[in-house]
């Protein structure tokens, strides 16, 4: 919560309307949620790599997760992520084993 009077052009801010210093989150809350959580201690960057993983992993468009990470190129986001993708091969396989038995 701001200051009474002050405004922010920040979607997250603190309270003086400025931007959230990251060691000031990683320390106050991220750190504490974690240990009260009973998570391994992870960096507060590794959530955007999860989300990442578990949206390729769950079979969502790769120029989605793109948007999603603003990578200006898809090619940095199949890179980085490449390793979700083998998995994603054996149930490409499978799907288009399915289209093409209906249409046998």
């Amino acid at each position: 919560m701001l200051a009474e009077g002050l405004s922010s052009s920040y979607v997250f801010c603190d309270r003086t309307g400025g931007p959230i210093r990251k060691s000031n989150l990683t320390r106050r809350s991220f750190k504490p949620l974690l240990e009260t959580a009973g998570l391994p201690n992870i960096r507060f960057h590794d959530l955007r790599h999860t989300a990442a993983t578990l949206m390729l992993g769950e079979g969502i468009n790769p120029k989605i997760v793109q948007e999603c990470l603003g990578h200006s190129q898809i090619t940095l986001t199949l890179d980085t992520y490449s390793h979700v993708l083998p998995s994603m091969q054996k149930e490409a396989a499978a799907k288009m084993n399915r289209v093409l038995a209906r249409n046998a």
